[in-house]
């Protein structure tokens, strides 16, 4: 009976030391993979690295990290018209990640995601100075905010031969079209004299883009939310060697 609680407790002890092997090697890779991102990404903050699953040694054994957790707080793009942007919060679930040789992060089979653009971030990408709709009659665009239901509120400033008006709100339609953030107004403002659909347009609807997002991941959808618009972001076989 001795021997065997002595080889009861070896097994303990040893199963102990490679539970704390494996959770230190699963951490010095998640600095590793922040440190890496911070560098080449040019980000202010270190993103946090959260790799899934136990034992990790194995998965590391295999060359395949089943599920990682990728969070990074502020992110710089370039906008519409080369304009410098940052998008927040974004979170991602990589899936199927490949390692190479030198144990670098090299493909991942699926990646999933969310983040932020508050809006007046995309408020870049509108018309805020004064455009002529018609003669002595300016409009730009002034602010955009939650519309509820779905939609944004984009407000609207008319000016009277350099005279402002009263501002107006016009509720916008939000969606991913060819690669970018499409704003199109549901009802267009009344003016107060009549003015071509597509010049009042000129003002109320525009697109943002948000290049030099990680490559590999691709707009898939967007919704409008308190502070900003969230935007999720998909992509299939990403090369995560330029990460």
């Amino acid at each position: 009976m001795r021997a065997v609680r002595i080889l009861l407790v070896v097994a303990l002890l040893l199963g102990g030391l490679l539970v704390a092997a494996d959770r230190i090697a699963v951490n010095i890779a998640e600095d590793r993979t922040a440190e890496g991102l911070k560098t080449s990404q040019g980000l202010r903050d270190t993103p946090e690295v959260a790799i899934q699953g136990f034992p990790f040694l194995t998965q590391l054994a295999d060359g395949d990290l089943h599920d990682v957790r990728l969070s990074i707080a502020e992110f710089p793009v370039e906008g519409s018209d080369g304009k410098k942007m940052t998008v927040e919060d974004l979170d991602a679930r990589l899936r199927g990640v490949r390692l190479d040789g030198d144990l670098t992060p090299s493909k991942a089979a699926r990646v999933k995601g969310d983040l932020l653009v508050r809006y007046d971030e995309l408020l870049k990408a509108t018309r805020t100075e004064p455009q002529r709709v018609a003669p002595g009659l300016t409009a730009a665009v002034v602010g955009l905010s939650d519309g509820g239901q779905g939609r944004i509120k984009v407000k609207v400033q008319p000016a009277l031969l350099g005279q402002k008006l009263p501002a107006l709100d016009v509720l916008g339609k939000v969606a991913v079209e060819d690669g970018k953030l499409r704003v199109r107004a549901a009802s267009l403002p009344d003016l107060g004299v009549k003015v071509p659909e597509e010049t009042v347009r000129s003002v109320t609807d525009f697109d943002q883009a948000l290049s030099e997002l990680p490559p590999g991941l691709r707009l898939a959808s967007v919704r409008p939310d308190d502070d900003g618009v969230r935007v999720t972001v998909t992509g299939k076989d990403v090369d995560l060697s330029t990460w």
